[in-house]
């Protein structure tokens, strides 16, 4: 796909840090081939990050991320500096830039460390490099990684070495087409599925929403053949095919009804649970389910979204969700909201967080959250997973997946 029809959360993201007046922003615009980022003398230009989609071959597309100097000052500053900060949680690859008129400080060396602590592929852009007073690099370690083409001498001034500098970044990170599948390793050449599609007042008007497009896609990159239905035709459905489908994929409001009307012989789960999988860590968000037994009145549930949209009444996140879980539990709980990139960094106030899909996420972003959760102890499940546990199906949910069988 090109780069107006990827998806921003299957788009590379690269972000570019570094102190104020290293050039950041120029080096954006040089790499980009337009002025996105406002440039100026003045220290703390960028004050948030700002994002430009953009080809990178032979990778395909990208997000440029521009960030705020990691040297600001003051209370705003610090507050600039956290942003940049955030920005490493879903940077698939990080450009330090550097003015080498001023050299890495410790401060530098500090960030580099953090990229490197989080195995984010990385490059340094040794920029104004024409005006260096002295060609050689004194710095050994600053040496050893250019010798190794980790360090890229260019001028955004002079678009000097801005051509090195890209074909530098798309080496950095490797393919991994065909490694990571949403149906493509239960659904293959000359199997069938049936889509099980809500058309609802949550139901975007004209369209199908980003999962339901992403799984029919995969579906058919594989060979297959996908039939769309709602959950009201579902049993309709099933009667008139000449052909036992191989599966049923569900959006997870309708889980408890479309298990009973699909056969037990036809392999059943929801998109969702297909994006957990996905985009995140299965297995995590599995046991993250039966923490939903332990809860006691008073307990506080995160329940977070990777996307923004207009709350309607009946909304999942914020109505419906709560309202299974309290009826399941039988317990008075306390319930917070995210949306978007926001994302609590201190989550020991929960007893129990619950994700979406993480669609319009990528695969860093959404990991990065299970990795929290994780190493602050606290239970992370996901939208479907938790309606298939609570409709006692999540074992059946799981069945396409082989390596899930050690859970049951």
């Amino acid at each position: 796909m090109g780069l107006n029809e990827t998806p921003g959360g299957e788009r590379i993201h690269i972000g570019f840090f570094g102190k104020r007046n290293a050039g950041k922003s120029s080096l954006v615009n040089a790499v980009t081939g337009q002025n996105l980022a406002v440039v100026s003398d003045i220290k703390g230009t960028t004050t948030d990050p700002v994002y430009k989609a953009m080809e990178l071959l032979p990778l395909g597309p990208a997000v440029i991320m521009d960030t705020p100097g990691i040297d600001d000052e003051g209370k705003l500053g610090d507050l600039r500096v956290k942003k940049s900060r955030e920005t490493l949680n879903r940077a698939d690859a990080a450009v330090m830039v550097v003015s080498a008129l001023e050299g890495m400080d410790s401060e530098e060396w500090r960030w580099l460390e953090e990229i490197q602590k989080r195995q984010i592929p990385f490059l340094i852009a040794w920029n104004k490099s024409d005006l260096e007073d002295k060609a050689e690099i004194q710095d050994e370690r600053l040496k050893e990684l250019e010798g190794s083409g980790r360090l890229i001498r260019v001028s955004a001034a002079k678009k000097r070495g801005i051509e090195a500098l890209k074909e530098a970044m798309a080496r950095l990170i490797k393919e991994e087409d065909g490694k990571r599948r949403i149906t493509g390793d239960f659904i293959g050449q000359g199997d069938l599925a049936v889509l099980v599609v809500p058309v609802d007042k949550a139901a975007p008007k004209g369209r199908l929403i980003l999962p339901q497009q992403q799984t029919i896609r995969d579906i058919l990159d594989a060979g297959g053949t996908a039939v769309v239905t709602r959950e009201t035709e579902l049993k309709s459905t099933l009667e008139s095919l000449k052909t036992k489908p191989k599966a049923v994929i569900t959006d997870s409001q309708v889980f408890g009804l479309v298990a009973k009307e699909t056969p037990e012989d036809v392999l059943l789960t929801s998109f969702s649970i297909l994006f957990a999988r996905y985009k995140g860590n299965l297995e995590q968000t599995v046991r993250g389910a039966a923490a939903l037994k332990g809860l006691s009145t008073g307990d506080s549930v995160l329940i977070s979204e990777g996307c923004t949209h207009h709350r309607q009444c009946n909304d999942i996140g914020t109505v419906k969700l709560p309202g299974w879980i309290q009826d399941y539990t039988g317990k008075k709980l306390r319930f917070s909201f995210t949306s978007g990139r926001e994302f609590p960094e201190d989550l020991r106030e929960y007893s129990l967080i619950v994700h979406c899909g993480g669609c319009m996420l990528n695969q860093r972003e959404m990991r990065y959250r299970l990795r929290c959760a994780q190493e602050q102890g606290v239970p992370m499940t996901n939208y479907g997973i938790l309606i298939a546990y609570i409709n006692g199906i999540l074992k059946r949910s799981v069945e396409p997946f082989p390596d899930m069988d050690a859970f049951f």
